[in-house]
């Protein structure tokens, strides 16, 4: 939690004036019972009026100063904590965006949603509790103590005694509620996975009748979390009766032992009654001292959570160098590049050398888990190779600063991601200032003009989350469109046709070739149709390039280009290919 208190620096004037306040309150508190005892053994006896009037009086002030003090302190840490709650979440956010997609995928996107709302709520919360109770409580239990010990030394020893007895009972649960509370937060975090896959596939899921295994698998991580919790809850229930036992036994031996200091004329019965008005008040202190300390103990749990996300350190650092006048003939270069998702594992791409001209087409194909999606990340840095360059116009990658790189690079990937808000305000994201023009020259290439002009709000129609009111073939139209609004020198579609149909697809290709012949294309497919016309066709299997050419030259002498044909072109289209092959040989 100590490491987290840096983002209370906006709000550190409210943090060091709250708990003054709350002290300050405490302090009348303390004096309610002595004016109290005052106007028991003073003014009931002899029956003045006037000095029931005027401690009466006093007891209102008290009240009502100490009710003002509350509220202040309430208002400081109100602020304090949401303020800092937000600097938290802020940080936490911003250096998400900093990770790679190698530390994301490790740590999962469900745990990291759970951190930055679910654990950052529960630090906000002990913020709050800190400032608020954390200092009250143990002024009010040293302030009672004190003033008891001066009423009667004999019955503060039994004070004393009580008060060893709960500090003790709270130790001994606050140490075992502690590792509880962190395991809930992590079956929060499990929760939280099951229903973003249910919510995000829920069309598959119903479409193979499978609502009733999801219930049960949600059912048993909800139990799971649900036991914890309890295990949690009944160990902190045990907190209040432990507490209310001790002080209630104590507060039976002051009555005892104070009715015989009575009668033998060593103490008042004011005296009595402050002296059990101080013993409440240690009760109700400790008991909210208790849950506060519960409450502390989750934020301590969260902010450990949330630390350990600040701990990672992205394995893709933005270090930019200021002179980038290196020229080469070649737009992209593989230099001899090796790359693994652990270092405690074979490097999953190996040896790859590829060097891609300017304005050309390239087609990527092999079969699934050859490495291709890997390869294509690796050029806008998504993620750094671990051996070998990656060169765009002849400097490294790792030269450039992220924002330069990513407007020269433009990537579709596979699985399309488009956000709620207008169907304009998405094709923004690549230019932010693009004209309605640009827009729809980048929709006609994408073959994506025809339904958008069919839709009734056209460009200002509203998109939901994700796209679900479009069909899977425009929002991939759009993403490609998106892509292209900016211009790019290097446009990357990660098999971002996969949806659309054969007629479709072999349009786009065709509207590209077209009208983007001042820009690198990186076509990635499974389909030969796809990629059969490219520049030069790069085949992967098992993390190597096993072929570079045309089409016909792979057919010719790439073995597994050959099978991969084989196995979707029809035997006219191959015999086409051979006889042509024969012929130019």
């Amino acid at each position: 939690m100590f490491r987290l208190l840096k983002y209370l620096k906006k709000y550190k004037w409210q943090a060091f004036f709250g708990p003054f306040f709350k002290i300050a309150e405490a302090a009348l508190e303390l004096a309610v019972p002595l004016v109290m005892a005052d106007i028991i053994d003073n003014g009931i006896p002899t029956g003045d009026a006037s000095i029931v009037l005027q401690k009466g009086i006093m007891l209102v002030i008290l009240s009502t100063v100490g009710y003002a003090c509350s509220l202040t302190c309430q208002y400081f840490a109100s602020v304090t904590s949401q303020g800092t709650g937000t600097e938290i979440r802020n940080a936490l956010f911003a250096h998400i965006q900093s990770l790679s997609h190698k530390e994301i995928d490790r740590i999962g996107t469900p745990s990291l949603m759970t951190r930055i709302t679910s654990d950052i709520n529960n630090v906000e919360r002990a913020i709050a509790m800190t400032i608020r109770m954390a200092s009250r409580a143990p002024f009010l239990v040293i302030g009672a103590t004190i003033l008891a010990i001066r009423l009667n030394l004999q019955l503060s020893i039994i004070f004393i005694i009580a008060s060893i007895f709960i500090a003790l009972s709270i130790y001994y649960i606050i140490t075992r509620t502690m590792p509880a509370f962190k395991k809930v937060q992590k079956m929060l975090d499990r929760l939280s996975l099951i229903t973003r896959e249910n919510l995000e596939g829920v069309r598959v899921i119903r479409s193979v009748s499978s609502q009733d295994y999801e219930k049960t698998r949600f059912e048993d991580a909800a139990v799971k979390q649900r036991d914890l919790a309890l295990k949690a809850g009944k160990l902190n229930a045990l907190l209040n009766p432990i507490t209310i036992l001790i002080v209630n036994i104590a507060v039976i031996l002051i009555i005892y032992q104070g009715g015989i200091k009575i009668d033998n004329g060593i103490m008042s019965q004011g005296e009595i009654i402050a002296f059990i008005s101080y013993m409440t008040t240690i009760l109700n202190a400790l008991i909210a001292f208790s849950n506060t300390l519960v409450i502390i103990n989750k934020g301590n749990a969260s902010a450990k959570r949330i630390n350990e996300v600040f701990d990672i350190k992205a394995s893709v650092v933005e270090n930019p160098k200021t002179m980038l006048n290196c020229k080469s003939d070649y737009c992209i270069e593989f230099d001899n590049v090796d790359f693994t998702y652990d270092s405690s594992k074979d490097a999953f791409l190996q040896s790859i050398n590829l060097k891609i001209k300017p304005n050309q087409t390239i087609g990527i194909i092999g079969v699934t888990g050859a490495g291709k999606s890997t390869l294509i990340q690796m050029i806008s840095r998504f993620y750094d190779v671990t051996k070998g360059s990656v060169k765009i116009d002849g400097v490294d990658v790792k030269d450039y600063a992220f924002n330069i790189l990513r407007k020269k690079v433009s990537v579709v990937p596979q699985q399309v991601s488009l956000f709620s808000g207008t169907l304009r305000k998405n094709m923004q994201w690549g230019k932010n200032d693009a004209t309605d023009e640009e827009i729809y020259r980048a929709l006609e290439i994408a073959q994506a003009k025809d339904f958008v002009d069919q839709l009734p709000k056209g460009l200002d129609t509203m998109i939901y989350q994700g796209g679900k009111n479009l069909s899977g073939g425009q929002r991939q139209r759009l993403s490609i469109a998106r892509a292209m609004v900016g211009n790019p020198e290097i446009l990357i579609m990660d098999d971002s046709a996969s949806a659309l149909d054969f007629a479709t697809d072999a349009a786009l290709r065709k509207a590209i070739y077209k009208n983007m012949k001042n820009t690198t294309v990186i076509i990635v497919s499974q389909r030969v149709n796809t990629v059969r016309n490219a520049d030069l066709i790069v085949v992967l299997d098992e993390g190597q390039i096993v072929g570079k050419g045309t089409h016909l030259s792979l057919l010719k002498d790439c073995e597994i280009y050959e099978e991969i044909c084989k196995s979707q072109l029809s035997s006219k289209e191959l015999e086409n290919a051979y006889t042509t092959i024969e012929t130019t040989a």
